[in-house]
């Protein structure tokens, strides 16, 4: 079992041109090992710092696992890999209770914690594991705690969940429900590498020199960075806009455009909106700006949107995609 992390020292205050050299070391250290993926880099370092989970999705290969391994090589916090299968059940994750017994021979009941107590959590194949055990991470993203024979346990900050999946092989697996869908902050997808970018992977993996990283940020600066993310402003018009945006992906709404009316059976949750704004704002910062732009609340749209909008039979019989129906939704809401 993994120990649990040390507790974190409090956050530092950090100034917004801070922030956004610190987020910039990162995405550079990350992209020592991890060949373009420049918007995957992004997101995921926009998830960890906005304190959310990410869902990662790709065909097998496109470095998901290692993307995650090499953040927790360049942040400083404790890191543990679980892999999803269907035997794996929810005490291999949070922990189990065990009989002890002291140094005068009497027994006592003591909490073996499992690897869920960490700062940084791979999720490695997720859709492996039976619900049963799925579920075993609902409280521990939501609300950073973990609850075993009654006794609830704190989860050390900073805590960051990243899942990956992969959509090809349906076969032995088990869809999250959307209910868990709803817990990530980001759901991202993770491209295929252009012809160059594959030479340039051939090139760093297989010679004799391996790509290396260093610590360029700890626990206590991602929860400085995280604090400050929330203190960037945000326009009444800008929120009115976001608020537009998560009523036009409910088909029952007198806004919603005629693409979400025809394929979308449920729209995204109040937590889609706390993505968007929170997103925004962590992409002013790293834009250099101290308020969030119409453009912010477009550019992560789709990463907070594309899981929670659920889509009918109709559009899955006509190969309609939730990314689609997002990205009609964008181009139908105006910006007032």
């Amino acid at each position: 079992m993994t120990a649990a992390p040390e507790a974190t020292p409090p956050a530092p205050r950090m100034s917004p041109d801070e922030f956004r050299q610190r987020a910039q070391l990162i995405e550079a250290e990350v992209g020592q090992v991890i060949v373009g993926q420049r918007d995957l880099i992004r997101q995921v370092v926009i998830t960890l710092l906005a304190g959310g989970n990410a869902l990662l999705e790709g065909v097998p290969g496109l470095a998901k696992t290692t993307m995650i391994r090499t953040l927790a090589d360049v942040v400083e916090c404790a890191f543990s890999r679980i892999q999803f299968t269907p035997d794996l059940m929810p005490a291999d994750i949070i922990g189990t209770t065990l009989i002890s017994e002291d140094e005068q021979g009497r027994k006592y009941f003591r909490f073996e914690p499992g690897p869920i107590f960490a700062n940084l959590v791979l999720a490695d194949e997720i859709n492996r594991a039976t619900p049963k055990t799925q579920s075993a991470l609902l409280e521990a993203m939501q609300e950073r705690t973990v609850t075993v024979a009654k006794t609830t346990h704190k989860l050390t900050p900073p805590f960051f969940v990243l899942a990956t999946q992969n959509p090809l092989e349906m076969e032995g697996t088990y869809p999250l429900p959307e209910a868990q869908l709803d817990r990530f902050f980001f759901k991202i997808h993770v491209t295929f590498p252009s012809a160059a970018e594959l030479v340039e992977i051939a090139q760093r993996t297989t010679g004799t020199r391996q790509p290396t990283t260093r610590y360029v940020a700890n626990g206590a600066m991602i929860l400085a960075m995280q604090e400050l993310a929330r203190t960037v402003p945000i326009a009444s018009h800008v929120m009115g806009y976001a608020a537009r945006l998560i009523t036009a992906t409910h088909p029952e709404s007198s806004n919603a455009p005629a693409m979400a009316k025809r394929y979308v059976r449920y729209g995204a949750s109040p937590r889609g909106m706390q993505a968007l704004i929170l997103a925004g704002k962590i992409l002013a910062l790293l834009d250099g700006r101290y308020n969030v732009a119409f453009a912010d609340l477009k550019a992560v749209a789709l990463p907070a949107l594309r899981h929670r909008v659920v889509l009918n039979f109709e559009a899955q019989a006509e190969g309609i995609s939730n990314d689609e129906v997002v990205q009609g939704i964008l181009e139908t809401v105006k910006e007032e």
